[in-house]
Parts: structure tokens; sequence; C-alpha cells
């Protein structure tokens, strides 16, 4: 059974918003988190996941530093993107 990562929320972290850089958390439908890091210049580019330690890693079950959530970058922009998280999250 493979992991499919599911947004469920997204809040605003932090932001340089003269360097166009921004910080959310995502949190999954199955309990887990991401830090997730965006660069809004010349439109917004997703530059990092990382995994918060909050639980084990859904994909390796490591409950340590992985790389697992990368893998699935490209997954998760796209549900952002769908969703209008981001949007959202800097209304708030």
């Amino acid at each position: 059974m493979s992991y499919r990562p599911s947004v469920q929320n997204v809040t605003k972290a932090s932001s340089n918003e003269k360097e166009g850089l921004y910080e959310f958390i995502v949190t999954m439908a199955d309990g887990s988190a991401c830090r997730v890091f965006f660069h809004r210049n010349p439109e917004w580019r997703l530059t990092n996941v990382s995994r918060l330690q909050r639980t084990p890693c859904p994909v390796c079950r490591k409950d340590f530093i992985c790389k697992c959530m990368d893998k699935f970058s490209g997954e998760i922009k796209q549900q952002l993107d769908d969703g209008q998280w981001i949007e959202k999250a800097l209304a708030q």
C-alpha cells in the first residue's frame, strides 16, 4: 500500500515579505504535519518540504529525520494549488 498525502489544513507559520519567502504548516488527513517553504518571486514555487517530528513518518515509520516527504512535494503542491490553500492561509 503506497502513501497518498491528503492536505487537510494549512496555516502560515512565517514570512519574509521583502524576499518573497513563506513558510506554511500543512496538516495531512492522517494526522502528520509538514513544514512547506515557498518562494514567491517571480511566481509561487515550492522550495522544500520537511516532516514535523510529532508522529512517526507515514511512509517509512521512522521517528527521526527522513526525506520521505520530498518524494511527494509535487503532489502536495498540486493539492495546495487546487484547493487554493495558500491564498486562504495568507488571508487569515
